[in-house]
């Protein structure tokens, strides 16, 4: 068997012109990965959109009737980012349903990627930076909650804190959440995580990964979770256009090599989700976003 990559066509969905989200960057993660022969089409599997009853494990059941209705008044709607569209609906529960599947083929094999999710800023009654529904947190819950696990933990290493994250689970210790952030960026005003791990501007790919190397192997060690959920964002990157760090392909490429050599040894399950990851050159940036996928080929193999 090969490595399970989860994808879906509707992970993309047009917005207005010059808007300053990427969304063209989720169809290109599936092209450059057959095009770099990362993966085979036999690989990919086809996700189902989730449901609201997934996304109100989370959220205030209104926000999430609310939001499918596209009954949101226009602050709420700025808060996200996002125009309201119907084809945005089903974007948004075709992602959703793309993380849990992933995480399903996780538990089942070990190691499973998906090509889209890590909406991390949603909050219970709200979304924000980008984020609608949080898919981080529902993932989570979902399994807790259908008994396929007990344990969760949540390495999160996009470049913002996953502040939605940590709101939402706060109150349950064994949905764990550890966040290594820019301090000095979005968001500004921070949640609480279990662990959370502030950098300081344009830390570089050394610095970066003798953190990770610091805390990881401990917070394996001392929850052993049934399931790692890891948001691979791309945005800590030194060209990002909203990271304010400085870390290379490379660096990268090494990070996801750590997160999941590490887990692998323990025999914990991995589900990754691409992230945040932000510049105009989408070709470039998509490839970025490819990283985690070469990372999980190479420790696949080893399983």
């Amino acid at each position: 068997m090969t490595l399970p990559i989860v994808y879906h066509p509707d992970h993309v969905v047009a917005l207005p012109e010059g808007h300053r989200f990427p969304m063209a960057k989720f169809g290109k993660v599936y092209e450059w990965l057959v095009r770099d022969g990362v993966a085979s089409l036999d690989q990919f599997h086809l996700s189902q959109p989730a449901t609201p009853e997934h996304a109100a494990l989370c959220h205030d059941p209104r926000y999430v009737a609310a939001y499918l209705a596209g009954t949101l008044d226009n602050q709420a709607l700025r808060r996200i980012g996002f125009p309201w569209s119907e084809a945005l609906v089903h974007r948004t529960l075709a992602a959703l349903g793309s993380t849990l599947l992933t995480a399903e083929l996780a538990l089942a094999h070990g190691l499973a990627c998906s090509t889209a999710g890590g909406t991390h800023h949603a909050f219970h009654s709200f979304g924000s930076g980008y984020c609608i529904f949080n898919d981080l947190a529902i993932t989570a819950r979902w399994l807790q909650r259908s008994g396929r696990v007990r344990s969760v933990l949540i390495v999160d290493l996009d470049v913002h804190q996953g502040d939605g994250t940590a709101s939402i689970l706060r109150d349950d210790p064994d949905l764990v959440t550890f966040s290594m952030h820019c301090e000095a960026n979005f968001p500004f005003h921070k949640q609480q995580s279990d662990y959370d791990v502030p950098l300081p501007v344009e830390l570089d790919d050394g610095g970066y990964l003798r953190i990770l190397a610091s805390w990881l192997p401990d917070l394996l060690d001392q929850h052993h979770p049934d399931l790692v959920l890891y948001d691979a964002g791309v945005d800590p990157h030194r060209s990002d256009t909203l990271g304010k760090l400085a870390l290379t392909d490379p660096g990268l490429l090494e990070r996801d090599r750590t997160v999941l050599s590490l887990c692998a040894r323990r025999a914990i399950p991995v589900a990754t989700v691409i992230g945040g990851g932000y510049s105009k050159e989408i070709d470039t940036l998509a490839r970025r976003h490819t990283l985690i996928h070469r990372a999980a080929t190479e420790v696949w193999r080893q399983l």
